[in-house]
């Protein structure tokens, strides 16, 4: 990315870690915790890789409704096509206020809500629940139909196990 600068960078070693690297922003700087007996070409290779990590979460953080609503197009191309204008919604944005849920649409007048907790997720889980909304406007319940639109996404079991293993990590198994 051009013009863009390399934050300032404090690695902390420990004398109690043995193999884990860990790092997190702290205002403008980034720390980076490493094994005290880390050479300096280790702590290099370490810090460069964190950096990358941390980039690439906070991009997948920045993803935009307009994205979103990109996404959905193309997963309407490719697995429901044949539905034309009616899997199209009026309107698709990420929300903060659904905890309990990893999307919802509103048939009636063609809205779809994705919770921001998928938005750090793979984009294939993404694509899955998106999916599973549009099917939706087709369906609106869980019914065999439903469910036949939304298995011709590919990788629809196991984006539905990484839902399923992310709710009993949280403690509070979500819903569709």
């Amino acid at each position: 990315m051009a013009g863009a600068r390399k934050p300032v960078v404090e690695v902390r070693r420990s004398q109690r870690r043995r193999r884990t690297v860990s790092a997190y922003r702290d205002g403008e700087r980034v720390v980076v915790l490493i094994p005290d007996q880390f050479s300096r070409a280790e702590e290099s290779e370490w810090v460069d890789r964190m950096l990358a990590r941390l980039a690439a979460r906070e991009g997948r953080l920045a993803r935009s409704d307009a994205e979103l609503l990109a996404r959905a197009t193309r997963l309407i191309k490719l697995y429901l096509a044949e539905h034309g204008t009616q899997a199209v919604p009026t309107s698709i944005r990420w929300v903060t206020n659904q905890n309990g849920r990893w999307g919802s649409c509103t048939p009636a007048d063609g809205t779809i809500r994705i919770s921001h907790r998928v938005q750090d997720m793979p984009d294939w889980v993404i694509d899955y629940v998106l999916l599973h909304e549009l099917a939706h406007l087709i369906v609106p319940s869980h019914n065999d139909r439903f469910w036949a639109l939304v298995a011709r996404y590919p990788k629809t079991e196991r984006a539905r196990g990484y839902l399923e293993g992310v709710a009993a990590a949280a403690g509070a198994p979500l819903t569709d």
